[in-house]
């Protein structure tokens, strides 16, 4: 499973889940999960992963549900500690990337701290998937040479989202956990310059057969998708017009238009 394994003390491998779909899960996490002795799992790693697992192993939810009592980060990252310590090869299933706003960083600091060996097992973030199973994609060589990923929520609650100045001229901007604050977002964008024009997209439940994608401008995007909840992936930027063109993941999903009269972004591009 990895040169960790052999050592005395037991490991705590971070194991990304991907964005939902169990099969989108990486092969060296799939193996990991077969054999760790403890898995501690998120809300948004897909529980049909656990059909990987021992039957003898240990399972430990620690999801954390907006607005709900959670467990706190500071207990799981004793959780992982403690379990490890005791000799356990500890599986930590964290939906997408443990490095992409998972408090990965934060739990390899508990971890190091109390020298307990760790390895990271990347995994696919919603990021990239999300877009990518809408039909759109975060870069195009004539259009979007870079994208950029924020959160949406942040640590303290507050809508500081005035900072976003740089974020203006993002080619694609992709945000995570914003649900909550579309609205805000959108508004402040446009604040500080963004076009009201530029297509947006929300993807809710991206990879599961019950993804739903709707497609709008900056200016009406929340309004659009305010029948859509958590988890939910916003993308802003040009090619998010695209998703009309080139979704291929049930796509018997309505697509709702950003204008009947808009030409194909790609066809603008060609030559």
């Amino acid at each position: 499973m990895s040169r960790l394994q052999h050592l005395n003390k037991g490991t705590v491998y971070l194991v990304g889940a991907g964005p939902g779909d169990p099969d989108l899960i990486t092969v060296k996490g799939s193996k990991v999960l077969e054999l760790a002795d403890v898995i501690v799992y998120d809300r948004l790693a897909n529980p049909e992963l656990l059909g990987l697992t021992r039957e003898d192993s240990e399972h430990i939810y620690v999801g954390k549900t907006p607005d709900k009592p959670s467990v706190s980060q500071e207990q799981i990252n004793q959780i992982l500690v403690s379990k490890a310590l005791s000799g356990k090869h500890v599986a930590r299933l964290k939906g997408g990337d443990p490095f992409v706003f998972g408090r990965g960083g934060e739990e390899c600091e508990a971890l190091r701290a109390h020298g307990v060996p760790y390895e990271v097992i990347p995994g696919i973030s919603s990021s990239m998937a999300a877009p990518a199973f809408a039909g759109i994609p975060v870069t195009h060589r004539k259009i979007a040479r870079s994208f950029t990923v924020v959160t949406g929520h942040t640590i303290t609650g507050s809508d500081d989202f005035e900072n976003w100045c740089h974020l203006v001229h993002a080619d694609t901007l992709v945000i995570l956990m914003g649900m909550r604050n579309l609205a805000n977002i959108s508004e402040t964008l446009i604040q500080l310059g963004k076009n009201a024009d530029t297509p947006a997209a929300v993807i809710q439940e991206a990879t599961f057969e019950s993804q739903q994608v709707v497609v709008g401008t900056l200016a009406d995007i929340s309004q659009k998708a305010s029948h859509l909840s958590s988890p939910a992936t916003i993308v802003i930027g040009e090619l998010a017009s695209l998703s009309h063109d080139l979704a291929w993941f049930n796509n018997e999903n309505e697509l709702e238009t950003v204008t009947e009269s808009q030409p194909q972004l790609l066809a603008n591009y060609a030559g």
